[in-house]
């Protein structure tokens, strides 16, 4: 049967030869026009797309007589996708495309490195929105992310404020972090970087659980999360302010603006964005010591493009990020006269470029890249100074120090759709990571540089519309030179090193509105310096270095996913549920062991060394419902298991000391076996909406140094739950300039750790549950918003 109507559908065609017609159209939602939207209309013989103008309107010409199918997106509604007959010279014809509520219509590029409708693609991908992200009132990066389903963001450190996050179970060194589908985020911004990247210079922030190294290479065995940068769209503008009074008193000051420019013929566009961040220091239990450090950031930065012709387009994007921040006591005077001091002042540049063009039909795509990331960072770590004794005080004078950090990256990347809409995907990849850490005064160094060539393959085949199948793989060529010191310790690494990383992940469309995904990824990360060897923790007043064990091996894993995605519109009602489940295995795990040593210049000695095998399982779960435009309510979380294969040394004993032993654990540390979020908005009318938002954390074991007995213990914590409440106010003041005023509260019920270790002895690391406790805030935007 399909043979004979593809003959008559041919022999149509034929027929029709030489007639051409008009398509014209006017697009809106909710009575409004909908500008810029994308409208592509194709055929197996014609394929062509264009936008709509400021207005709604769009024409299409030449086009030959015939049956097509037409398919109209926008960010932030559902794609309207229909079958069209060109019969005529001219048609027209009105177009109403509905608010996608949930997000569920949005095209993401994370799952194949390609854009894909995110309801379609074979790999669960899961989309933070600006909308979400004000809802929560975060001003950072590391703020939101928790509202996502096997995410998790923990504060490690009383006195510099490291955050890292966590995917599925697995710490932050597992977690590829892209910066516009990029990886030139290195693991010296991941120390930091999640605090410092603000929330208004972001479109959407993409979460892939589950391995990622047969498309990212080494690093992204828990998953990735791809930062997505605002794209010039529309001709707006806006300035906002915020100001937060952390426990009341500690004020939380920022100040940020966007504007966007986009040319009549939406051949050319810019967006420029910047921030003004000052936080003062918190002190929660009035010991003299901060729990959250002082802090300043600048953020300035554009994203721009040029389309040459209607085939091809140039992109770049420029950030510079200027942050200083600083933990301990006493933070008027000079460092080194303090008990404590954690310092670090950052100025960082990221930037990258595109180009990308493809074939009249689009069946052909071609990208050619080059980003990259510099960082320079001054740094102090020392403790007990201030003239304790002359040997302390010559220490604390020398704890400077100075980091130099280049990520380059640069790749070319092909893709091909042939027949039935199988696609072909290829590309290769050359990264230079290049770190320098210097503390002279320890004798601190890490002299490393890692260049990584890789290439990939990935087939996408789709033998019918219910089924596809991504089979892809990767590999990797490793170059890993690296120098570690610290005091007369010294370690070298020189590795080159050839890795397979192969994927396969099938999906099924059970029924119109049940997809049944599952996949297979293979995973590695070669021995180097990850982000948590990069950070520096004060312990009884001395410093607290990681140091890399000899003939450390390459860390694998295997990774398996399955999960449900029942997705369906009923008349206004919206709604999707997700339920994943996931088994990761890790052979040669890398651990972290306190080795009990004190160096003669007084630091402590961490040291990474290679694990017996380790296994994360579990199931995350989501529930978004939005029964019209007035209500939206999203729920999700994460119950699982994380333990080694046999039991880790977490604190190796020297013997010297009496009654002290080895400390082992079972099952990781710093991990809570259930955790999640909520979300729920309430949008009475045009101008008044609230949004009650919040984050549990279920109790986990964590270490702490500095215990009543005298040596390292095992605490469970307590469970916590953070709710917020935001409260927002719009106005058009004209067609061209709105006001919207937002105030509330954070962590209503003051959910906060209470047990933080006190005084210059103190356990840094000592520190877990939500970022901050209670803060009451305001806030006001105005200009031509969205």
């Amino acid at each position: 049967m399909k043979p004979v109507l593809f003959f008559l559908f041919s022999l149509n065609t034929i027929l029709a030869i030489g007639q051409t017609g008009k398509l014209k159209g006017y697009i809106n939602t909710n009575e409004a026009a909908l500008p810029y939207a994308n409208v592509a209309i194709s055929n197996p013989f014609f394929n062509t797309y264009i936008s709509a103008d400021r207005n709604g309107f769009f024409e299409i010409e030449n086009i030959p007589f015939g049956d097509y199918r037409l398919k109209i997106s926008s960010l932030g509604h559902q794609t309207l996708t229909e079958n069209i007959s060109i019969t005529l010279s001219t048609q027209t014809k009105k177009f109403t495309l509905k608010e996608d509520r949930l997000n569920l219509d949005q095209v993401v590029v994370s799952a194949t490195r390609n854009r894909v409708n995110r309801k379609n693609a074979p790999v669960v991908v899961n989309v933070l929105s600006p909308k979400l992200l004000e809802a929560t009132q975060s001003i950072s990066i590391s703020e939101g992310l928790n509202y996502s389903p096997g995410v998790r963001v923990e504060n490690n450190c009383q006195n510099c404020g490291f955050t890292q996050v966590r995917l599925n179970g697995l710490d932050g060194s597992y977690t590829q972090v892209l910066i516009n589908s990029r990886a030139v985020f290195s693991a010296l911004n991941s120390v930091y970087g999640l605090e410092q990247i603000p929330t208004n210079i972001v479109e959407r922030i993409e979460v892939v659980r589950s391995g990622g190294s047969a498309l990212y290479g080494s690093n992204a065995i828990a998953g990735t999360i791809n930062i997505i940068t605002k794209d010039p769209v529309l001709n707006t503008w806006e300035i906002g302010t915020y100001l937060g009074l952390i426990n009341g008193d500690t004020p939380d000051r920022s100040l940020n603006f966007n504007t966007s420019l986009v040319s009549d013929d939406l051949k050319s566009g810019i967006t420029v964005f910047g921030l003004n961040r000052d936080r003062e220091e918190f002190d929660a239990n009035n010991d003299g010591f901060t729990e959250l450090t002082t802090l300043q950031n600048t953020t300035f930065g554009l994203k721009t493009f040029l389309k040459p012709n209607d085939r091809s387009k140039i992109s770049l994007d420029l950030t510079t990020i200027k942050e200083y921040r600083r933990g301990g006591d006493r933070l008027n005077l000079a460092p080194h006269f303090t008990d404590i001091t954690e310092e670090l002042d950052h100025n960082t540049f990221l930037g990258g470029i595109t180009y990308e063009v493809e074939n009249k039909k689009g069946t052909n795509n071609l990208s050619i890249y080059t980003s990259g990331q510099y960082t320079d960072r001054d740094s102090y770590y020392g403790g007990l100074g201030g003239a304790r004794t002359r040997q302390d005080s010559i220490l604390a004078l020398n704890s400077y120090g100075v980091t130099k950090d280049l990520s380059l990256l640069t790749g070319i990347q092909f893709t091909k759709t042939l027949k039935n809409n199988h696609i072909i995907t290829i590309g290769t990849e050359y990264n230079i990571s290049d770190t320098e850490d210097i503390i002279a005064g320890y004798n601190r160094l890490i002299d490393q540089q890692v260049h990584t060539i890789g290439s990939y393959a990935q087939y996408e085949w789709k033998p019918s519309d219910d089924f596809i199948a991504l089979i892809g793989t990767r590999l990797d060529h490793v170059n890993i030179e690296g120098k570690y010191n610290i005091g007369d310790i010294s370690r070298d690494i020189s590795i080159k090193q050839t890795v397979l990383s192969p994927r396969i992940t099938l999906s099924y469309n059970l029924l119109n509105s049940l997809k049944l995904r599952g996949g297979y990824a293979r995973g590695f990360r070669a021995p180097q310096a990850f982000n948590e060897d990069l950070h520096i923790s004060s312990v009884g007043g001395e410093p607290q270095f990681v140091i890399l064990s000899e003939n450390l091996d390459t860390e694998f894993s295997n990774a398996f996913t399955a999960s449900l995605n029942y997705t369906k519109n009923i008349n206004k009602i919206q709604a999707d549920f997700l339920l994943e489940g996931f088994y990761t295995s890790l052979e040669d795990p890398f651990a972290l062991v306190n080795t009990g040593a004190v160096l003669e210049n007084g630091s402590i000695l961490e040291e990474v060394r290679n694990g017996s095998g380790a296994k994360v399982f579990g199931t995350n779960f989501e529930i978004g419902i939005s029964p019209s435009k007035k209500w939206q309510f999203q729920l999700g979380g994460t119950i699982q298991k994380a333990m080694y294969d046999e039991s880790q040394i977490l604190f190796e004993s020297d013997g010297a000391t009496p009654g002290e032993g080895n400390v082992v654990v079972d099952e990781f540390v710093r991990n809570p076996n259930t955790y999640g979020y909520l979300s729920t908005s309430w949008i009475p009318g045009e101008q008044f909406n609230i949004n009650l938002t919040g984050t549990y954390t279920g109790d986990m074991t964590v270490p702490r140094v500095i215990s009543n007995s005298g040596f390292l213990d095992l605490v469970d914590t307590d469970s916590f739950f953070d709710i917020n409440l935001k409260l927002e106010y719009h106005s058009d003041i004209s067609e061209n300039f709105q006001v919207t005023f937002s105030g509330g509260i954070k962590n209503i019920f003051d959910s906060y750790q209470d047990d933080f270790d006190i005084g210059p002895l103190r356990d840094s690391d000592y520190i877990y549950g939500p970022g901050t406790p209670r803060t009451l805030f305001i806030g006001i935007k105005f200009g031509k918003l969205h």
